[in-house]
């Protein structure tokens, strides 16, 4: 069952998945989590080492045509880790070309629940930049988009198996992303 609000300046989603929190959020910090998981069709690929603290970045190759809005083609953005609490909650904020930067936030909380993980998506944008604010674009994402992350329809094929990882329980990131949280 998926759960939607739109409060303000941020929406959330959220479903039980069922796996393990650390399992999914193994996932979450590793960039190429982020492409697996993407429900916008709009990440490509991509670089950098799994994510362990507030402030890691990794790069993501982006491509805005599979939305049909605006054609800014492909480019790269950095996504920079702004909250990070091991199994229960990730988010971060994206620093691209575009000056000045917007300030919007994604992030995920998860709370363990009978058979799986309640995880909700949120996108916040209530402390965007001036300019942007003006612009009045924003959500620049809908709530049916982000309801889809983690689904493996058939326009997610190139997933499927990775998405079917996280639901088994393996990723190949998990004690990476967990390397300075772990206990001998």
């Amino acid at each position: 069952m998926t759960t939607e609000r739109m409060t303000g300046e941020r929406i959330e989603v959220s479903r039980t998945i069922p796996a393990s929190a650390g399992d999914i959020f193994s996932v979450l910090c590793d960039p190429h989590g982020h492409v697996a998981i993407d429900s916008s069709g709009m990440l490509m690929d991509a670089s950098g080492d799994p994510v362990a603290a507030v402030g890691d970045t990794f790069v993501v190759h982006m491509d805005r045509e599979s939305l049909n809005d605006y054609p800014l083609g492909q480019y790269d953005v950095t996504v920079t880790i702004t909250a990070f609490t091991p199994d229960t909650e990730i988010a971060w904020t994206i620093v691209g070309a575009i000056k000045p930067q917007i300030g919007h936030v994604y992030g995920y909380r998860l709370e363990p629940t009978d058979g799986g993980t309640v995880v909700t998506s949120y996108y916040d944008w209530s402390d965007i930049d001036p300019v942007w604010r003006e612009a009045n674009i924003f959500p620049i994402i809908s709530e049916g988009a982000s309801g889809h992350a983690w689904d493996p329809g058939p326009h997610r094929a190139q997933h499927r198996p990775l998405t079917q990882a996280i639901a088994l329980g393996r990723s190949p990131s998990r004690d990476r992303c967990h390397r300075d949280t772990m206990v001998p």
